[in-house]
C-alpha cells in the first residue's frame, strides 16, 4: 500500500515536470525574440523581460518536485553515495521529516499569504509596460512548494517501504500510474 500511494504521488510530479519542461522552449523563444529586438532594432519592452523571468520562475518552482523524484536535487554526496539502500532510506526519512516537510509547510503558508495579499490589491508590475497580475507568479511559489511537499511525502513512504524490508523499492519502479 505504501508503494501504491507513493507511486500515485510521484506520478503527479512526473506529469507536471514533463509538462513544465516545455516551458524551456517557450523561454528560449522569448529570449531569442528579445535579443533580435534589442540588437537588430535597438528596442526592447519591459513586458518581454518580465515574461522571461516569470517563465524561468515557473520552470524552477514547478519542477522542484520532479527534480526530487528523480534524485537530481542538490545533495552533499560525500558519504551518501556509498551507503546501503537501507541506510540511504533512513537518511531520507529523517531528512524529510526533520527538514523537508516542515520547510515546505512554512513556505506554503508564508507564500500563500504573500500571494493572496498581492491578489487582493490586484498587484501588477511597477514598471510602465510591465505585466499585470503579479499575483500569478507569487502563487506559483505556493504551488511549487505544494508539489515539492507531495514528492516529500512520496519519498517518506518510499523510505519507509525500504526500511521495512521491501526488496522492490520505489526508486527502481519508474512506471507512472495512469490517470
Amino acid at each position: 500500500m505504501l508503494r501504491r500511494v507513493a507511486n500515485v504521488l510521484s506520478s503527479i510530479n512526473e506529469l507536471i515536470g514533463k509538462t513544465i519542461a516545455w516551458l524551456t522552449t517557450c523561454l528560449v523563444l522569448f529570449m531569442c525574440f528579445d535579443v533580435v529586438r534589442r540588437y537588430l532594432f535597438n528596442e526592447t519592452a519591459v513586458w518581454i523581460t518580465e515574461m522571461e523571468w516569470h517563465i524561468f520562475a515557473f520552470i524552477f518552482l514547478l519542477s522542484a518536485g520532479y527534480a526530487l523524484k528523480h534524485d537530481k536535487h542538490v545533495r552533499v554526496d560525500l558519504f551518501y553515495a556509498n551507503f546501503s539502500p537501507k541506510r540511504k532510506a533512513w537518511i531520507n526519512l529523517i531528512g524529510t521529516i526533520a527538514f523537508l516537510i516542515p520547510w515546505c509547510w512554512i513556505i506554503i503558508m508564508a507564500s500563500y499569504n504573500y500571494a493572496h495579499n498581492s491578489y487582493m490589491i490586484n498587484e501588477s508590475s511597477p514598471d510602465p509596460g510591465g505585466l499585470p497580475a503579479r499575483y500569478i507568479i507569487k502563487f506559483s511559489i505556493t504551488l511549487g512548494f505544494i508539489l515539492l511537499l507531495i514528492q516529500a511525502v512520496a519519498l517518506l513512504l518510499e523510505s519507509l517501504a525500504t526500511i521495512m524490508g521491501k526488496e522492490d523499492t520505489l526508486r527502481n519502479d519508474h512506471t507512472p500510474v495512469q490517470f
